[in-house]
């Protein structure tokens, strides 16, 4: 995932093998091109999206200084992904509209995630970054009318036990979406979105709330560092788990180690 600025200009590049999503994020600037669904000339807003095609060499010509996010999604990574969540009738050829300036909440929204969450941990898990395609996927697939069933129903109990045990078991590592939908024998696809029927969240979001019990907990029970709390609940280092802790938290680490520990010793003197 990037963000650029660029001056006004030609911003034509040769054809990739990947989908690249766009975000404007200032607007107000005329766009002329093609992107591989024939040429447009727009004024875009901030927020809008638009989608590249694979195996195209896109125009594009922008009249004013621009700033965009984008983000790619490799065919090779994800063809497997959509065809077995369609049985075979995905195509990257006719399932998507390219070129269209659009908008969308849902995209948006997890777009500055990501850019959030790369802000804060530098290069986001597997399980938050394969999440987070398979929302945008299944966001554009329905804009574009591609034949995706709706999401029915949660996981099924012993599924649903299984892979919250696998990942509080494996909260130090960086588990992926795939590995928690072979434990549930479903594809990555159907798998995360029948996690949120099940638990009321993607994946990625209570993976980070079990991490921030478990640091909770080390915190209150433990003398162990932030660094090694830190790698205890699967973050690269302590600064890390300070900027995911205080936005959780409202505090860092060690205050909240020194509030809880202030508690139990005014409790003791009573």
């Amino acid at each position: 995932m990037l963000e650029v600025a660029q001056p006004a200009g030609d911003m034509s590049r040769p054809a990739l093998p990947d989908i690249v999503l766009y975000e404007d994020i200032l607007g107000n600037g005329r766009v002329r091109s093609d992107l591989g669904g024939g040429r447009f000339d727009v004024t875009s807003r901030k927020g809008l999206l638009n989608l590249a095609a694979p195996n195209f060499a896109t125009s594009a010509v922008m009249e004013e200084s621009h700033q965009v996010r984008s983000l790619t999604f490799p065919l090779a990574h994800w063809q497997g992904v959509l065809d077995e969540a369609t049985d075979g009738r995905f195509s990257f050829d006719t399932c998507f509209n390219y070129g269209r300036v659009f908008d969308s909440s849902p995209i948006r929204s997890a777009l500055r995630n990501l850019w959030g969450l790369c802000k804060d941990e530098g290069a986001p898990s597997r399980l938050w970054m394969r999440a987070a395609g398979c929302e945008i996927l299944a966001e554009l697939s329905r804009l574009g009318g591609a034949p995706f069933a709706p999401a029915r129903g949660g996981l099924a109990p012993w599924a649903e036990r299984r892979c919250l045990e696998m990942m509080r078991a494996r909260l130090s590592q960086d588990i992926s979406l795939d590995e928690l939908a072979a434990e549930a024998r479903l594809s990555p696809f159907h798998f995360a979105r029948m996690f949120k029927q099940s638990i009321g969240v993607p994946p990625r979001v209570y993976l980070t709330q079990l991490r921030m019990e478990k640091t909770c907990q080390l915190l209150e029970t433990t003398d162990l560092s932030v660094t090694e709390i830190a790698q205890e609940v699967g973050y690269s280092s302590n600064q890390v788990l300070a900027r995911v802790f205080i936005k959780h938290q409202r505090m860092s680490p060690t205050e909240y180690r020194r509030a809880v520990r202030d508690q139990v010793r005014f409790a003791a003197s009573r």
